[in-house]
């Protein structure tokens, strides 16, 4: 597949997918889900940020990150100066996982098979985007990405050369939340929001209009 050359050309490519992963059955997750929630974002993005899959307000919404998680990636961006508008978000499975328990739909991570069936979905959106930078916030995007199973807390923060472009690892922001000490809880973030520093940082090379982020958080 060429890669589109003009952004007109690259959203109607991504538009073009996203109708044909909707009809997507290599898996089973479409059966229970409310839909495909697929990425959002700029077509020409400096940065494509990958999270696991939709949470239950993104199968009901359509979007990606938006929920809990979505929050509080929302407030770290915003805290390291990274606009959200201006990065591609999407998700390694685009289908809700999930067990029900009365009325509640619990989050269940997705299997191997699972996440190689949509692989096929994330990597078209790599290469229609093309962004300089790809993160992975946590270990099902990394290893959609990689085909691998790496431990994050061996490779968050850094920058490695993955398919021609610079591919960022760090955490999912759920996983701060599961934390259940405060303290804890907020150290996590301050790690979390440090990785986006980096990020940020790097970005401010690829995409002169990034603002600079808050001084004296973190960093002394």
């Amino acid at each position: 597949m060429a890669v589109p050359a003009s952004v007109e050309e690259r959203r109607a490519a991504l538009e073009a997918l996203r109708r044909e992963a909707e009809s997507c059955r290599r898996c089973d997750l479409w059966r229970d889900a409310t839909q495909l929630v697929f990425g959002e974002g700029p077509v020409d993005a400096p940065a494509m940020l990958v999270g696991e899959q939709p949470g239950d307000v993104e199968d009901r919404t359509g979007r990606p990150f938006v929920g809990p998680a979505g929050r509080v990636l929302d407030r770290a961006l915003a805290e390291v100066g990274l606009e959200r508008e201006r990065l591609y978000i999407t998700n390694a499975v685009k289908h809700f996982k999930f067990s029900s328990r009365g009325r509640r739909r619990i989050h269940q991570k997705p299997d191997v098979g699972e996440i190689e069936a949509c692989r096929v979905w994330l990597l078209r959106e790599i290469e229609i985007v093309d962004p300089p930078v790809v993160a992975a916030l946590g270990a099902t995007a990394l290893r959609a990405l990689t085909g691998r199973v790496t431990a994050v807390t061996r490779l968050r923060g850094r920058f490695l050369s993955w398919e021609g472009r610079e591919l960022f690892v760090t955490v999912h922001p759920s996983s701060i939340l599961r934390i259940e000490d405060e303290a804890a809880q907020e150290r996590a973030y301050a790690a979390f929001r440090a990785d986006l520093v980096k990020l940020a940082a790097r970005l401010r090379n690829e995409a002169p209009g990034v603002t600079p982020p808050a001084q004296g958080r973190l960093f002394g």
